[in-house]
């Protein structure tokens, strides 16, 4: 069994002459252990996706299963700001019932795993919106899901410390042999990141490309290798594009 699976996903919001097609006939496959990346234009039906593989909304038709637990991560850090880091990163974990000596010790990992060990004890409006993202990565990973599913949770910072939390991000992915499922706009970002890119047409979204990234790891975004893949990717999203305004 797949970690994800859409069969014939669609996707209907409102009704009558006000219901909008986000998604039509989506199937998908994603292996375990596989980093996928959905790639697309605006209102395509990445972020609705994520949203039915995380059980928050459900299909108007077709399936979806997940084999596992699911963690979702946001464009925004989305930290309680009355909290401290140390508090926002143990609430999963005693919220799943977990002791307080225990889950003080691996939220203190979790913390110091993602360079934010001097900041624990800090409230979100405190830090950088580097820092914020590190702190909702450790949160993610403090929920021991086998499926993280993270929605362009680096868009909106500067390239240095994008490039950082890639690096950050590969190294748990990797260390706990996650499943994930990443909504980008930014095509180098998908080829930095993904075994696998996944190409949707605009809305109604359908899935028209798939792009295997065989680069060894450890990347780097401005890699010859990385370069050439993000531009097969573009081509195919600029052809996309045009047949949309075409049709």
């Amino acid at each position: 069994m797949s970690a994800v699976s859409l069969r014939g996903v669609s996707k209907t919001f409102g009704s009558g002459s006000h219901a909008v097609t986000a998604l039509a006939a989506v199937d998908l496959e994603v292996e375990r252990g596989e980093f996928v990346c959905l790639i697309g234009a605006s209102g395509c039906g990445k972020s609705t996706i994520l949203n039915l593989v995380a059980g928050l909304d459900a299909p108007t038709s077709g399936s979806v299963d997940v084999d596992g637990a699911t963690a979702l991560m946001f464009q925004e850090s989305a930290l309680f700001p009355w909290l401290t880091v140390q508090a926002n990163v143990e609430l999963p974990m005693k919220l799943a019932g977990v002791g307080k000596v225990e889950r003080r010790r691996r939220a203190s990992q979790l913390i110091e795993s993602v360079h934010l060990g001097a900041f624990a004890k800090k409230r979100p409006h405190q830090l950088s919106g580097g820092m914020r993202q590190r702190g909702a990565l450790a949160r993610a990973l403090a929920q021991e899901a086998d499926v993280l599913l993270m929605d362009e949770p680096f868009g909106a910072l500067d390239a240095m410390t994008r490039d950082t939390l890639h690096d950050e991000l590969d190294a748990h992915v990797r260390t706990r042999q996650l499943t994930v499922l990443f909504v980008t706009h930014n095509v180098r970002e998908a080829a930095r990141l993904g075994d696998r890119i996944v190409v949707m047409s605009p809305r109604p979204g359908r899935i028209t490309a798939s792009f295997d990234v065989d680069i060894e790891r450890p990347r780097r975004i401005d890699s010859p290798e990385v370069a050439t893949v993000a531009a097969t990717v573009t081509d195919q999203l600029r052809e996309e594009v045009l047949a949309h305004a075409r049709s």
